[in-house]
């Protein structure tokens, strides 16, 4: 007996050396190239990157991961003590691995027959998420993992492991962190949440997808009631406090509100900049704060004004015909539908657009019947005369619809608008309407700093992220004339020059073909006055203008007001035929609003890193263009534009105001740039695939109106004031018709600003008898 107890004694000594020394073996081998826990002082997670408006409102967010990191201090004690009784209880009393808790884990999953209770440590957690790239569950990780957390305990205080805990824990939805989750899951800071809505978050590391109160709330509710019990078990709150914890209803008000639509493109804009100028890394990992310039107020007002200039351009284009035709069967089904979707969903209201079903069409009571869901709606012939089939060479006051079997019936699918709240139950006055194809943008910024205030790329960022503002190049029409005429004068003509609009023919530089240009109605009306030709907006007249002072000095006076896109090298150019983007034609005529100073456009005033470092700042940065009484002249000559000319709709402005319309061949693209002293605002309206959009639809009837829309409402209230007229300009009475000073015989007058000594010097003589060949006298030699 003896014997066997010595061999056995033998045994276990030899099984235990091996077993010491393989354990040795494999924990030296294991603990080998452990990563360096002084890294994790320099805890730098990937944290949001938010971008504000001028008014200190989110506008946007970029992320890997959803996180906001806050100091330890600014949490509540019951969110510590939550998320310390559900995921370590003895949190503040082990070093690192706590043995009892593993054991006590152990024999719990055990009785339970699955694993109800995890052993990790928040330590452990801590070294997993932050030290162990692998964290696949192995004996070698979890003993790299143990020895980790003794060393980080060590280096460590238990407050620093909890800020480090509380920030870097992953909480479902995308959420990271308690503060990033207390604003996902409740709409409000982790520093407001009660001790109802704390447990809650206590109980979603374990498994946020399975205990996620968006996606399973009674699993949340149960999670949530189990670490309330661990609360009160371990003296964290009172049986009091408990109970009426229990109780407290839990709001669950995930944010819906996309920060990014406020100001998409704007904020887009600025993306794809701090992409290209710090990175993708810095961009979504790096909580960069980005301070930029665009007012909500004023944004929210272009896109309504845009919105509905666009929809009634595209009523006046006609009718595209119904969404579409549905047959007796598939009508009846459809309403079936619509009707048990329309008692779950909220009621309609007034300016609302729904899908409705034509009923019954009627010429002789001149209406409509349609139905959506449970209501009816009745379009009588006035919400809808403007539903002809379109066509483009057709004026749309020429062609008003008189019957409404001309556009509908029964059985057509269509967009209304809902008008006036019913007097019955569920009956409504209703309007046709349709989504426009045609588009827009819209640029606004302020001419003396160049800070861009407002600015839309297109009618909605969610059908077309493509920006028209910035990245389309399109034919700004007459809108680069002012260019042409700013360096006429500066070349040496002068505001009161006579020249003749006649046909003017020039050789094009390839073969013998001529082109011929033309005025827009395809009239001439002989001697004009240089205002007047610009004020009208004279093609002829601008090509001779440019023929006169040069194409190359041209394009080279267009570089100085900012203008950086190729430009055509031919007499076209002064028909604006060289493609340029709406922010770049925009900014040129900030010179003649700034007194000749051109400013820098600025959409960014300030981006400040994580730790509160500034990275970048942006001051106003101007450049003298042109001369302050050039500038002065053109503003002159360009609110004769609004009083005389082509853009008189914008008079219903009402205060001081200079700009001009653009128009280009077949009627491809509108656009209205005009400002006032203290706003620059430009507009562009055409289709994606350049076709015509209609008779008429020049830049004064398309874009004209979105740019009044939009200038009234955001000047309302506003003071009053006029341009600063600057040292070295003087104003003359001159004659209309021979550009002299106005005499005692001038029949038709103006006041003209002049740069100081090109004034006229001379009086208008009277009138005498035309005489023969007198039409020869001016300027018609055939370019070349």
């Amino acid at each position: 007996m003896k014997r066997v107890f010595i061999i056995f004694l033998w045994l276990f000594i030899v099984v235990a050396i091996i077993g010491a020394g393989t354990a040795a073996y494999f924990g030296y081998i294991w603990s080998s190239n452990l990563p360096y826990i002084g890294s994790v002082r320099e805890y730098r997670p990937p944290i949001i990157t938010e971008v504000y408006s001028s008014e200190g409102e989110v506008i946007g967010r970029f992320w890997v991961e959803k996180r906001i990191v806050v100091p330890l201090q600014t949490l509540p004690k019951h969110l510590i003590q939550a998320f310390v009784a559900a995921e370590d209880a003895r949190f503040f009393e082990h070093e690192g691995v706590d043995l009892v808790s593993i054991a006590r884990a152990f024999f719990k999953n055990l009785v339970a027959g699955r694993i109800e209770q995890g052993g990790s440590t928040i330590t452990q957690q801590v070294t997993k998420s932050l030290l162990l790239k692998n964290t696949r569950r192995t004996y070698r990780r979890k003993v790299r993992e143990a020895i980790l957390s003794v060393q980080l305990e060590k280096s460590f205080s238990k407050e620093e492991i909890l800020f480090l805990y509380l920030n870097q824990i992953y909480l479902g939805h995308g959420a990271y962190g308690v503060e990033a989750a207390a604003q996902t899951y409740f709409n409000k800071s982790s520093g407001e949440l009660n001790i109802a809505e704390a447990a809650l978050l206590a109980g979603l590391p374990q498994a946020p997808a399975r205990y996620s109160p968006v996606a399973h709330y009674d699993r949340a509710r149960a999670r949530q009631e189990y670490v309330l019990e661990r609360m009160w078990q371990e003296g964290f709150i009172t049986e009091e406090d408990y109970r009426a914890s229990l109780a407290v209803p839990l709001k669950i008000e995930p944010s819906t509100e996309s920060t990014f639509d406020k100001a998409p493109y704007f904020t887009e804009h600025v993306r794809r900049y701090l992409m290209k100028t710090y990175g993708r890394e810095l961009l979504y990992k790096g909580g960069l704060k980005v301070y930029t310039t665009v007012d909500l107020d004023m944004q929210q007002t272009a896109e309504k004004a845009l919105r509905q200039g666009l929809s009634e351009l595209d009523k006046r284009e006609g009718f595209r015909g119904p969404i579409k035709h549905l047959e007796a069967e598939e009508a009846a089904r459809y309403m079936q539908e619509t009707a048990e979707k329309g008692s779950a969903s909220s009621p309609p209201k007034p300016g609302d657009m729904v899908q409705a079903l034509v009923e019954t069409v009627s010429d002789k009571k001149k209406r409509v019947v349609v139905r959506f869901g449970e209501h009816t709606g009745y379009l009588p012939l006035s919400g809808m005369q403007w539903a002809r089939k379109p066509d483009p060479e057709t004026a749309y006051y020429a062609a008003k619809l008189k019957k409404p079997s001309q556009a509908l019936k029964p059985g057509d699918l269509v967009w209304v608008k809902l008008e006036k709240a019913p007097n019955q139950p569920k009956t409504w006055e209703v309007s046709l309407d349709q989504t426009p194809d045609i588009q827009g943008a819209l640029y606004c910024m302020a001419p003396q700093s160049g800070e861009v205030k407002a600015m839309l790329g297109g009618r909605d960022f969610a059908v077309s992220q493509f920006d028209r503002a910035v990245q389309a190049k399109r034919q700004p029409g007459s809108a680069f004339k002012p260019i042409i005429y700013a360096a006429a004068l500066d070349w040496g003509l002068s505001p009161a020059e006579i020249l003749l609009d006649a046909p003017y023919v020039a050789l094009k530089k390839t073969g013998d073909n001529v082109w011929k240009p033309k005025n827009y109605k395809r009239k001439f009306h002989g001697p004009t006055l240089f205002r007047t030709a610009l004020a009208k907006s004279r093609n002829v007249i601008t090509v001779k203008i440019l023929k006169r002072i040069g194409v190359n000095y041209s394009i080279e006076y267009a570089g100085k007001l900012g203008i950086t896109s190729p430009l055509s090298p031919d007499l076209s150019l002064a028909l604006g035929s060289s493609g340029l983007s709406l922010m770049e034609i925009t900014t040129a005529y900030s010179a003649f609003a700034n007194g000749g100073m051109l400013p820098k456009p600025i959409f960014i005033r300030r981006i400040v890193d994580r730790s509160g470092q500034v990275v970048e700042e942006n001051h106003p940065q101007l450049t003298e263009a042109i001369s302050k009484q050039t500038a002065y002249v053109m503003t002159d000559l360009l609110r004769a534009v609004i009083n005389e000319g082509t853009g008189w709709r914008a008079r219903a402005l009402n205060r001081p105001a200079a700009g001009k319309t653009g128009t280009t061949n077949e009627l491809w693209d509108a656009w209205f740039i005009g400002y006032t002293p203290t706003l620059l605002t430009g507009v562009w309206v055409g289709y994606d695939d350049r076709r015509s959009m209609g008779r008429g639809e020049t830049g004064s009837r398309a874009a004209g109106p979105i740019w009044l829309k939009f200038m009234s409402a955001v000047l309302e209230g506003k003071r009053v004031v006029d341009f600063e007229i600057p040292e070295g300009v003087v104003f003359a009475k001159i004659d209309t018709h021979t550009g002299l000073l106005a005499g005692p015989h001038s029949k038709k007058t103006v006041i003209q600003a002049f740069a100081e000594g090109k004034e006229p010097q001379e009086y208008s003589p009277k009138p005498r008898a035309a005489k023969t060949g007198q039409f020869l006298q001016f300027d018609m030699e055939p370019g070349r």
